[in-house]
């Protein structure tokens, strides 16, 4: 074999390792009991969350630019986990936006989850639980 696809072979097994390495992370940084199942159900509201948050002035640059980040990560064809594999396949959009949501309510706040949060006040608890806040009581 050449050396030119010794490299060849070392970049594929580098990033393979890579690959398996970010795997593990969202493993370990997956959201406990059926929060995941939830968390890719309400997809479709977390991406308009993460569009109103990331065109929100008042929060820091720093978090707007993380959220933007999110979002072309989203919006990518290619994924950790392809889209087409069931229910692995969105579970990796879900511990991103999990993950991202975790940091933007540490520099943010709860508050702009909840001015933001476009779907129901039970969705809007799973929301606050993935991003690893008690839910919202309601007894006031």
């Amino acid at each position: 074999m050449n050396q030119t696809g010794q490299i060849l072979i070392g970049v594929a097994a580098g990033l393979l390792v890579c690959w398996l390495i970010l795997l593990a992370v969202l493993a370990l940084a997956r959201p406990k009991g059926n929060l995941l199942t939830e968390a890719a159900r309400l997809l479709p509201d977390l991406l308009r969350l993460v569009a109103r948050l990331a065109r929100d002035r008042t929060l820091p640059r720093s978090t707007r630019a993380l959220l933007w980040t999110l979002a072309g990560y989203l919006a990518l064809p290619v994924d950790l986990v392809p889209d087409f594999i069931p229910v692995l396949g969105h579970a990796d959009d879900a511990i991103a936006v999990a993950l991202v949501l975790r940091a933007v309510v540490r520099r943010a706040g709860t508050d702009a989850l909840t001015r933001h949060w476009p779907g129901t006040a039970g969705g809007l608890d799973a929301v606050r639980r993935l991003a690893g806040l008690p839910a919202a009581d309601r007894r006031k």
